[in-house]
């Protein structure tokens, strides 16, 4: 059952691509079972969409070696399970609204750095586009298989 009454949290994406156009995923410290994601977190108040995706990808990743590609036009969103809601984000949301953006990764791998000051994920790895909505939570799916479709667009 969605809480309708609590809103959708802001967030951003980032979609990285190393030169072989293969998609960076890691996998989250919470969720350590075969699950993956893109690295992505919340907006703070009056915070850029751009300078937020470039934080977020620092503070999880350590990556700053990148060339902005492309913002995604729409905002994508999804709900969180029942188990979910009322836990995380100190249960102020339903789900998460988001603004992505593809990049193209600039440095080398050595740059990436898992360790950061509140590690999110545990592992990383690069991964084909079609890959993306297989590596996933369920909940994430749809976004992802659009985040999919569109870096094909891109790409094609």
């Amino acid at each position: 059952m969605i809480n309708s009454n609590l809103p959708l949290r802001i967030g951003v994406g980032a979609i990285v691509l190393n030169n072989n156009n293969l998609v960076f995923v890691g996998k989250r410290k919470d969720n350590p079972i075969n699950k993956w994601q893109m690295p992505q977190g919340g907006v703070e108040k009056d915070e850029d969409l751009l300078k937020a995706m470039k934080r977020e990808l620092y503070e999880e990743t350590s990556i700053t070696s990148i060339k902005v590609l492309k913002e995604l036009d729409n905002w994508l969103s999804y709900e969180l399970p029942s188990n979910l809601l009322g836990r995380i984000w100190k249960g102020k949301y339903r789900g998460q609204k988001q603004k992505w953006f593809i990049v193209r990764f600039t440095g080398n791998e050595d740059e990436i750095n898992l360790n950061t000051k509140h590690p999110e994920f545990i592992e990383w790895k690069w991964i084909k586009i079609e890959q993306l909505p297989n590596v996933i939570v369920d909940f994430k799916k749809k976004v992802y298989v659009i985040l999919e479709n569109e870096l094909k667009k891109f790409i094609d």
